[in-house]
């Protein structure tokens, strides 16, 4: 016989809120989505005139306003290269900070505390830094340093929180059986945390893909897309602006697909390798 259980009071209250708190966050993205689709004679606000791509192909040509193509490519590139550091950075540290030395302390806070200072003074400081040395700022410089000051805070506490609850037992076992610290690291660590490494790094190129305040004075003479979209919001009055938010809003989710889609494949490839070994035994 089947049994249903009745929801507690607390159930309907917070499935409103959470039903709010969706039409907050996808409403208005839904809104510019259906806008982008206007036909050539579209406006920036309801009723829609038409349904076509006319907006999106519009968007990839020759603007009168802005650089779409060259603020994407710098953005893809900062975030690529902010990832790659950010992982790398954030794992040697994991690995650093499991053993206890002097100042470990001070090192960790001085390495968070970026979070807690507002971003555009971050950027603000960075560009006057290089101002003052005569150096002229830019995306890939002063711009790649700020993002880092923003995404390996995060990176570092990921890692601390993953290491702490890694059973060292595995590399006990590999060392037992003749690997070297990098064979123990190359077979056995990095496997393990191959998932929580590929968060760290989607974490890291969406905190820079995304940036503004710590791009703003550390960009240099080329905008990022984020800046790029905020200098088109003042000046581009048709729907290509709207367009130009669906796709990076495309892009983003397919971001996000591609890292799920490769723990899954991380972690089908690590159970197909459980079971053959225990096949062999």
């Amino acid at each position: 016989m089947r049994t249903t259980t009745r929801r507690s009071r607390s159930f309907y209250p917070l499935a409103v809120f959470f039903g709010l708190f969706v039409a907050f966050l996808y409403g208005p993205m839904s809104t510019i989505i259906i806008l982008s689709f206007q036909g050539p004679d579209g406006g920036l606000t309801f009723p829609m005139n038409g349904m076509s791509l006319h907006w999106f192909r519009n968007l990839f040509e020759t603007q009168a306003v802005g650089d779409f193509g060259g603020a994407f490519q710098r953005s893809l590139v900062l975030g690529l290269i902010v990832m790659v550091v950010t992982v790398a950075v954030s794992f040697t540290a994991g690995l650093a900070f499991r053993h206890r030395f002097r100042g470990a302390s001070v090192v960790f806070y001085l390495a968070v505390a970026s979070l807690i200072v507002p971003s555009i003074l971050i950027s603000l400081g960075i560009g006057l830094m290089f101002n003052i040395l005569g150096w002229q700022p830019a995306w890939y410089s002063s711009g790649l340093g700020a993002h880092l000051s923003w995404t390996l805070p995060f990176g570092l506490l990921i890692m601390f929180a993953v290491f702490n609850r890694f059973d060292r037992a595995y590399e006990e076992a590999a060392r037992d059986l003749g690997a070297t610290p990098w064979q123990t690291i190359r077979h056995v660590v990095l496997p393990i945390l191959a998932p929580s490494l590929v968060g760290v790094g989607l974490f890291g190129f969406t905190l820079s893909y995304d940036e503004f305040a710590r791009s703003l004075m550390t960009a240099g003479s080329f905008n990022t897309l984020p800046l790029e979209i905020y200098g088109m919001t003042t000046n581009v009055t048709t729907p290509v602006l709207y367009a130009l938010g669906t796709v990076t809003t495309v892009f983003s989710f397919a971001v996000i697909a591609v890292a799920i889609i490769a723990v899954q494949v991380i972690r089908h490839r690590r159970a197909r390798r459980g079971s053959d070994a225990g096949q062999a035994i």
